[in-house]
């Protein structure tokens, strides 16, 4: 390789929590591992509340409890989930999943984003072989069997073994490596926000799919939830504009008085919505991890979940190959990588497009389809408990 400014064995492009998570999976080796990320220092050290809640699995928590991250976050930012609803337009009728009959434990847990960001941050500054690189893009990869090399924003070219693209759904680094992908932008946006409200949750999370919307609400503490309103772009563009106090009018009409009087209990925030599938997770010296890889509609809250057990994976490839003797970007582990996610992810992404398609769907033979589908699930047990069981996972 050519000689460069500095030289890892692994470089991760993006501090998002996959790509904290997945330099924190490596913090015990001996391994030198460099993660650029565009953003200051200052704003990963604080990272501002963002209004996204994470649905966190069983199985997530226990990764996160195994880097240390899960117990450092306060317990008060852990809102348990009991139960589930789903809601079809004006119908009375609920598609209900509960935790397993007998089970103490909820389906899940609801994190903020900002919370899991803080305490995967700081134990990556506790490891010394994880250097942050902070306030830097990365504009080229040259990648080819033996290794790649990293340039960065402000000129300084950066070697490595392995080169780990974590950026974003819209990955640059994943088009610099020549990678391509499914990218469906939706034409629809998320207006996110924490409400109080004065009637009661019981800390189940409602799904509702109504005329050209979807509301999903999220119990946080007693009397608070988040509130999240899918419509179209310009609909939503249109909503977020409005003062507090329209706001809240309107919110109040959307939500047909489901939470009674509603007050707001954070800023307003908007995600214009997309969803990626990568014709490939892997190149030569390189690998996808996170929304880099797969980023999947937030309609059944799995897009994290599946990116931390993602990179997972590959972080117990490449501690494998390390115990083995191997190279740690050999080409059949990065396979077996792909195979697994794909595995993994795969039945879940498409039956998330799947679902969009019929609930987005305002025809009537949509809204029949629809109504039909949730009375049918209902009635088979082993729809329900599948389903479930997915969403503990």
């Amino acid at each position: 390789m050519a000689r460069c400014d500095d030289s890892f064995d692994i470089i991760v492009a993006g501090a998002g929590p996959v790509g904290l998570s997945f330099a924190a999976s490596l913090a015990e080796s001996d391994l030198k591992v460099a993660v650029v990320e565009q953003q200051a220092l200052e704003s990963l050290a604080k990272p501002p509340f963002d209004g996204r809640e994470i649905a966190l699995t069983f199985a997530s928590i226990s990764i996160l409890r195994e880097l240390g991250a899960w117990d450092a976050i306060p317990a008060g930012q852990k809102s348990p989930v009991q139960g589930a609803r789903v809601l079809n337009g004006s119908s009375p009728f609920a598609l209900c999943f509960d935790p397993p009959r007998g089970s103490a434990e909820p389906l899940g847990f609801l994190v903020p984003n900002c919370r899991i960001r803080d305490a995967l941050f700081k134990i990556i500054r506790t490891h010394h072989r994880v250097q942050l690189l902070c306030g830097h893009s990365v504009v080229g990869v040259t990648n080819s069997r033996k290794g790649a090399v990293v340039k960065l924003s402000d000129g300084r070219r950066l070697t490595a073994r392995l080169f780990v693209a974590a950026d974003s759904r819209l990955s640059r680094t994943r088009d610099l490596l020549g990678i391509a992908a499914d990218i469906n932008r939706l034409g629809s946006s998320m207006v996110i926000c924490r409400v109080r409200h004065e009637r009661a949750h019981h800390q189940l999370a409602i799904e509702w799919f109504d005329h050209h919307q979807t509301i999903a609400i999220l119990p946080l503490m007693e009397g608070e939830s988040s509130l999240l309103l899918t419509l179209r772009a310009n609909e939503a563009n249109r909503l977020l504009a409005l003062d507090d106090d329209l706001f809240l009018i309107e919110l109040t009409d959307r939500c047909r008085g489901r939470l009674g009087k509603m007050t707001l209990a954070s800023k307003r925030h908007i995600y214009p919505l997309v969803t990626t599938w990568a014709h490939s997770f892997w190149a030569q010296s390189a690998a996808l991890v996170g929304d880099a890889a797969v980023g999947m509609h937030p309609v059944t809250a799995h897009g994290f979940n599946i990116g931390l057990g993602g990179q997972q994976q590959l972080a117990h490839g490449i501690l494998t190959a390390i115990r083995k003797g191997h190279d740690i970007a050999d080409p059949d582990m990065l396979h077996r990588y792909e195979s697994c996610l794909r595995l993994s992810a795969a039945p879940l992404y498409h039956a998330t497009n799947l679902l969009v398609g019929l609930y987005s769907g305002e025809h009537a033979a949509a809204r029949f389809a629809r109504h039909v589908g949730l009375r049918l699930a209902q009635y088979f047990p082993f729809v329900r408990h599948g389903i479930s069981v997915m969403l503990r996972r």
